[in-house]
């Protein structure tokens, strides 16, 4: 996505060899999938309703509406909140592609996050100021790791920073939910919705802008048995190089696997979802 703004990535080689650390858990098993094409003339079946998921929406539990849906904060055992430094992000990046192929939009409520699955609704309160507003995410980013999550200049604004740059919030995802009767009482159940813990993590540990940089830190990674990539970032003032480790497919191992390089001396490293 974007580096945040008045921020320097600055990475030293050179750190001692790492210790093998966490390899079981860096080891993926990869299955074909083989592609399933309607015949010539027979158009594909419709894709079936969604259907409630059969949890029930706890009763205390408050209701947003959101172009005609109605959502509430995911119980906590499948959900996710968590707390702390938003930033936001307009121009020059407004009209530009996001992660998920859309054209970003500033004045659309949206955000960058950096591995919720794209199109999770996200509540956002500031807690400086206890305005709240809700997003869906659309985007990658902040790739600073002491920032949880990177806001529209609408969302900003409604949440009273968009002038100071960055605020203290509480994000909590959101499930849609429609009613369903039992018994004659109607109750409100969320409908399917992804698992927020699952998908595919990488671990970045350095972001240069001399390619050849991020070249020798990736092979010495892969030298030391640990898949590694380079994505190229174009900001549009300056291209970056960000170098990801494989962390795994679910959000608590790769977790493991950022602290354990953090450990062998990449203090910024932070987790990311493709």
């Amino acid at each position: 996505m974007r580096h945040a703004r008045g921020r320097g990535y600055r990475w030293i080689c050179g750190f001692p060899i790492l210790v093998a650390v966490l390899c079981a858990t860096l080891l993926v098993a990869g299955c074909g999938r083989k592609e399933v094409r309607p015949r010539p003339g027979i158009a594909p079946p419709p894709p079936a309703p969604s259907q409630p998921s059969g949890r029930r929406v706890p009763a205390t539990q408050r209701p947003y509406t959101i172009n005609g849906h109605t959502y509430y904060p995911l119980p906590s055992a499948h959900g996710y909140s968590a707390t702390g430094i938003a930033s936001w992000y307009g121009r020059p990046f407004h009209g530009r592609k996001t992660a998920c192929g859309e054209t970003y939009d500033m004045h659309e409520m949206t955000a960058a996050h950096k591995t919720l699955p794209m199109q999770t609704r996200l509540l956002v309160r500031n807690l400086d100021n206890g305005r709240e507003t809700v997003v869906r995410v659309n985007d990658r980013g902040p790739f600073v790791k002491d920032r949880i999550v990177d806001l529209s200049l609408a969302a900003a604004s409604t949440l009273g920073f968009d002038r100071a740059g960055t605020t203290r919030v509480q994000l909590t995802a959101l499930g849609e939910a429609v009613p369903v009767v039992e018994q004659g009482k109607t109750y409100q159940q969320f409908l399917p919705y992804r698992d927020l813990n699952t998908g595919e993590f990488y671990v970045q540990i350095g972001s240069f802008t001399d390619r050849n940089n991020a070249l020798r830190l990736r092979d010495r990674m892969e030298n030391e048995g640990r898949k590694t990539v380079v994505v190229t970032y174009d900001r549009g003032d300056q291209i970056f190089h960000r170098v990801q480790v494989w962390g795994g497919t679910t959000t608590e191992v790769a977790g493991q696997v950022a602290q354990a390089l953090e450990a062998a001396g990449f203090d910024g490293a932070f987790v990311v979802a493709r």
